[in-house]
């Protein structure tokens, strides 16, 4: 089949059936995966193989567009107002999330230990594109403003996905060699120090690229996209020798250029913006191209369901732990745990590299993953749409107070 009209297909098909779930109140990504089984080798199988050999590569794209917003979008200030708990939220409940599976998976899929937590950090994510559209809304309709409500959960699920993410291959290096490395382990934190500073590095160099060179928006785009390819094919070049976390440096340098050059950074964020409307469309249907349907409804998908509602009560106890001692009220904890819920963005970043990189488990994390996005999204969203509005105090004039 030829590649363009696949692309026809999954595009065309994919704006409008998106534009029919939105109609309804569902997530239009939930639409974008069952598009994708549809035309996969599933189903109907008329996708052009040509697109399949390159999705790897697209889904990297779509991660590294997701990063960049997600660190052009965070203030440091309403970071530093919120306290502690905004620290506890970047890693705590994916904690707790990984730790369950971690204790049932090996018992209900007779995985290993490896495994559940390669599985574990792949499902331990919550999603931006769910979470984020909705806690800028609450922000300009003056919701939950005097706690710093939507600051913490957009925060927390930024800094989050990229705990999970740095995670994530460290466990797959773990799962590929079947052995515990101690210099494998030393390589986490030596990714996350090494990811920081080469962001550092290049958001002042993109600083400095704005400031001299006086160029048009979309050339700031493109230059800013070399950077975040640039330091992925870096990461690949010193692997041999110790680990860098580009994506973390991803997510670092959109900060550094957020804190330094806000106006720059809001146009910078509008044409990624534009760029994830794409993406997104691609991301979720090749996900659901991928998707083994029939192993999906298989005894072992349905126990993926149960255990996808056992992580979620981890995750739960684990904002909860978060929000302990804290001026937060009881509803907006409930509502910080309602929105903690929803997992798709990073589900369908790496979902399917297990899969594409040959390991046993592939097809269960990645059929996992789509499970937990079809459970997941529709839920927390309709969940955070129906609830903010008796969960949240709406003041427009209230200042933003300390909450530790």
């Amino acid at each position: 089949m030829n590649i363009f009209l696949s692309l026809f297909i999954i595009l065309i098909g994919g704006i409008l059936g998106g534009f029919v779930f939105e109609k309804i109140r569902l997530p239009k990504l939930v639409w974008y995966i069952i598009l994708g089984i549809l035309i996969g080798p599933s189903l109907l199988n008329i996708v052009d193989d040509t697109l399949l050999s390159i999705s790897s590569f697209l889904r990297q794209i779509a991660l590294v567009i997701i990063l960049t917003r997600s660190g052009l979008s965070l203030d440091i200030n309403n970071l530093k107002k919120i306290g502690r708990s905004a620290i506890m939220m970047c890693f705590l409940p994916a904690c707790f999330e990984i730790i369950g599976i971690l204790i049932f998976a090996p018992i209900f899929l007779s995985i290993s230990y490896f495994e559940a937590l390669l599985l574990g950090s792949v499902l331990a994510a919550v999603s931006p594109a769910i979470v984020v559209p909705r806690m800028i809304k609450l922000m300009d309709e003056g919701y939950g403003k005097e706690h710093c409500v939507p600051e913490l959960i957009m925060a927390g699920s930024s800094f989050d996905d990229i705990f999970v993410i740095v995670l994530f291959y460290s466990f797959k290096n773990l799962v590929s060699t079947s052995t515990v490395d101690v210099w494998g382990i030393s390589q986490i934190p030596i990714s996350i120090i090494t990811g920081v500073i080469l962001g550092i590095i290049t958001g002042f160099l993109m600083i400095i690229f704005i400031k001299y060179l006086n160029f048009n928006k979309i050339i700031n785009v493109i230059f800013m996209l070399g950077l975040s390819f640039g330091m992925i094919a870096l990461e690949n070049i010193l692997k041999p020798y110790f680990s860098v976390s580009s994506l973390l440096g991803i997510i670092v340098m959109a900060f550094i250029i957020n804190i330094f050059n806000k106006e720059e950074s809001r146009e910078i964020q509008k044409t990624y913006n534009g760029l994830w409307q794409v993406f997104e469309i691609l991301l979720f249907t090749l996900v659901g191209i991928a998707t083994n349907v029939y192993y999906a409804f298989s005894k072992e998908g349905l126990i993926i369901i149960g255990l996808v509602l056992i992580a979620l009560i981890f995750r739960s106890i684990g904002v909860f732990i978060c929000l302990i001692a804290t001026k937060f009220t009881w509803k907006e904890k409930i509502f910080t745990i309602i929105s903690y819920l929803p997992k798709a963005t990073v589900q369908a970043s790496i979902g399917a590299i297990a899969l594409t990189e040959g390991l046993a488990c592939g097809t269960l994390i990645l059929t996992a993953a789509v499970v937990s996005i079809l459970i997941t999204a529709p839920l927390g969203a309709i969940l955070i749409d129906n609830f903010y509005k008796k969960l949240l105090i709406k003041d427009d004039n209230i200042s933003i107070k300390l909450i530790d």
